[in-house]
């Protein structure tokens, strides 16, 4: 054991806590003279992250010193907050005066003192040490004059503007949207840094669009030696030898069914029906043959762990060489597969399963479109595929039993509206109303079953593994959308310390038929934990599934690349060696998946957000039926059929109002508004720093129709 280690080992066992430097010494019956050498090894161990010292000059570890760790939260006027690492010791956020950030910004990681010896606010405190800078790059608005530039940022959070020298940037333009790097955070001053990546002009739409990609540090392109990896990889021919340690399916009858954009075909069907039983293939591209373990293609799978898909483009995890090409599942091509083979029962149970490698081709691509044609009757799309019409209407047939069996296991649906947004070929926007077909559930019925075949299995023989999970409600949020369901009069009852997933169930199916009943289904939504990755398994509440992992979509995320070489592992008889070998890359896998998927959500949700923004923006004058989405002190937001979500300030409203928030709504001295609520509003302008849409209500004949439905209920016994 080192002298740091074991210095570090009085820490640990609380034999020295809270102490300076020369306490240390005389605790330790250290010559005064030897203090330095004592110092150096301080330094060390604090340099490692294990020892910190306060302003006192004060070592122990972060418990010892009173200390908390977290991440600095910006706000645009100077101060910010401290979000807590450990929310299970700490409830709240921290309260940061300006004064008290010591050099600190938004997203850096640092350790805190509470402030008490100048502040009676037990919730505040002052930054003591940075561990990490939140920021590398960031994105803004270059601007400079004679004497020098300055790059100010998108995020306002950041609140400090970057110094970028003269010298470096003589020849950018004034005004450009553009990324910089951040060289140095010189003490008392702005950063330095120095641009790196001009975006464009700073009133150009897609140039903007670009800015919220680069602000979420996602790249469209790939390193080199990544790309090269990716064509040496395409270009390897399927052999005989890849065929015969395989089950050859290539003489089923199995389709894809996609959207009519989709280049990137990972899953495909087969189904046909056995005496009373149904045998269905669930065929996933076997990306694992192209990529892995720990290849330069794999380490960059790892670190993007998702594909991101904007209106206008995808940034797929895999280089299109592959996600595009040989492991994209193209019809009449040779593909090599990991296919999951279930015989299902008429009452929707698996009886019988199996996982294996496979080989396949796709007899035919359908689009979710054509596949609703046929079962709607179309003559002439029936003609056209009629080779495949008996196993679509077949696939119909299984999807409405396993649909009826889930529904009694309890499963929550979660078809929270999603805006579908169309840029043509003109670059003109289009946001059609929101309608789910019913061949999208075929699709989402097949993967999940599928998806919960296989996770039971590596469960049962307790391999290394990542595991979809998904918590039960919190018993705190569980009663607040128990009220929000009761409000809008929905017969809310459960118990909320023990919520199942058939409680949520029976609320959504009693509120069908109202005109909330999107806004419920979010609401439901957000009163769930997130869904993450797991290397444990604790169930997926959403599906009332015990047991439920992703393993369809190894072109498109990284989870489910990785235990496609699990199961593999597994199914050729190398468990041991799967144990070995993943038993602890899971946990990071999970963590890392889970971090990139929420970085996607983000930077989609506001792109998005953009697109609608810009779609309005044309849209200005004209009116529309609209749902109350939610409720404010400061006003209403209203949703289109389209998913579109409008602002109403309360100051545009007529009247005084308060705001009831027990009862999420507006009242008023002649009328009230609450969520779900259907009004008629008018498009009055746009917001594109917050990328948000103005909406008036319009004082017409459907609006004092709410009004007086409202006071119905209200009169109610």
């Amino acid at each position: 054991m080192s002298s740091s280690e074991k210095l570090f080992a009085l820490f640990e066992s609380g034999e020295l806590a809270n102490v300076t430097a020369s306490e240390i010494c005389k605790i330790l019956g250290i010559p005064y003279r030897e203090k330095g050498r004592v110092l150096s090894l301080l330094d060390e161990l604090c340099n490692m992250g294990k020892l910190y010292q306060n302003n006192g000059g004060r070592y122990g570890t972060i418990e010892q010193l009173g200390l908390i760790k977290g991440t600095v939260s910006g706000n645009e006027r100077g101060f910010a907050f401290l979000i807590p690492d450990d929310k299970s010791k700490f409830e709240k956020d921290f309260f940061i005066p300006r004064k008290s950030l010591h050099g600190a910004l938004h997203g850096d990681v640092v350790l805190g003192e509470r402030a008490y010896e100048y502040s009676d606010a037990d919730d505040e405190v002052k930054v003591v040490k940075i561990l990490s800078r939140g920021y590398e790059k960031i994105v803004g608005t270059f601007r400079r004059d004679r004497r020098v530039g300055y790059l100010y940022p998108d995020e306002k959070k950041f609140s400090t503007e970057i110094y970028i020298p003269l010298s470096l940037c003589a020849n950018i333009p004034n005004g450009v949207k553009a990324v910089a790097k951040i060289t140095s955070y010189p003490h008392g001053k702005s950063p330095g840094g120095e641009i790196i990546e001009i975006l464009g002009e700073e009133d150009d739409f897609f140039a903007e669009e670009l800015s919220i990609i680069r602000s979420y540090d996602l790249d469209e392109e790939f390193p080199a030696r990544v790309e090269k990896e990716a064509k040496r990889q395409a270009a390897r021919p399927i052999t005989e030898q890849d065929i015969a340690s395989r089950r050859d399916f290539r003489e089923k009858l199995i389709i894809t069914i996609d959207g009519e954009d989709t280049r990137d075909i990972d899953d495909a069907i087969s189904v046909e029906k056995i005496g009373e039983n149904y045998l269905l293939g669930v065929h996933i591209a076997d990306v694992s043959h192209y990529v892995a373990y720990r290849s330069v293609l794999d380490e960059e799978a790892f670190e993007r762990g998702t594909s991101v898909y904007f209106p206008d483009r995808v940034l797929p995890m895999l280089p299109r060489e592959l996600s595009n090409g040989i492991c994209s599942l193209n019809e009449g091509e040779d593909r090599l597969a990991l296919s999951c083979i279930m015989t299902i029962n008429p009452k929707g149970a698996v009886i019988a399963s199996e996982i294996v490698e496979s080989v396949i081709q796709s007899k035919r691509r359908m689009t979710y479109a054509e596949v609703e044609k046929i079962l709607n009757g179309n003559k002439e799309t029936c003609q056209k595929y009629a080779f495949v019409t008996d196993m679509v209407r077949l696939s119909a047939e299984l999807t409405h039993i396993l649909q009826e069996t889930r529904k009694k296991k309890g499963s929550v649906s979660l078809d929270v509206k999603e805006a579908k947004i169309i840029l043509d070929e003109h670059n003109e926007i289009h946001i059609p109303d929101y309608e789910r077909a019913f061949s999208y559930q075929i699709i989402e019925a097949f993967m999940v079953l599928a998806n919960e075949t296989v996770a039971e299995y590596m469960q049962s023989i307790e391999a290394p593994f990542i595991y979809r999970v998904h918590e039960k409600p919190s018993e705190e949020k569980a009663t607040a959308f128990q009220n929000f369901a009761k409000m809008l009069g929905v017969n809310a009852r459960f118990r909320v310390d023990d919520v199942k997933p058939y409680d949520y169930q029976n609320i959504l199916k009693m509120a069908e038929e109202l005109p909330s009943y999107s806004v419920l289904n979010r609401v439901m939504l957000r009163s769930m934990q997130k869904a993450k990755y797991s290397p444990e398994n604790v169930g997926h509440f959403g599906l009332a599934s015990t047991c439920y992992c992703h393993f369809t979509s190894p072109i498109r995320r990284y989870p489910d690349l990785c235990i496609h070489r699990i199961i593999k592992q597994v199914i050729n008889g190398g468990y041991g060696e799967a144990c070995d070998t993943y038993a602890n890359f899971v946990i990071r896998a999970a963590d890392q998946s889970s971090a990139r998927e929420r970085r996607a959500t983000d930077a989609e949700r506001d792109v998005d957000d953009l697109y609608m923004t810009m779609y309005m923006s044309e849209r200005i004058g004209e009116e529309y039926d609209a749902v109350i989405s939610g409720v404010t002190s400061f006003g209403l937001f209203a949703e289109l059929a389209n998913t579109v979500e409008g602002f109403i300030p309360i100051e545009s409203l007529y009247g005084e109002y308060r705001y009831d928030a027990e009862r999420f709504r507006l009242v008023g001295a002649k009328q009230s508004y609450t969520i779900g609520e259907v009004v008629h509003v008018k498009v009055i302008d746009v917001d594109f720093y917050r990328r948000r849409t103005e909406f008036r209500l319009i004082n017409k004949r459907n609006e004092a129709t709410v009004y007086e439905l409202t006071n119905q209920k209200e009169n109610q016994p």
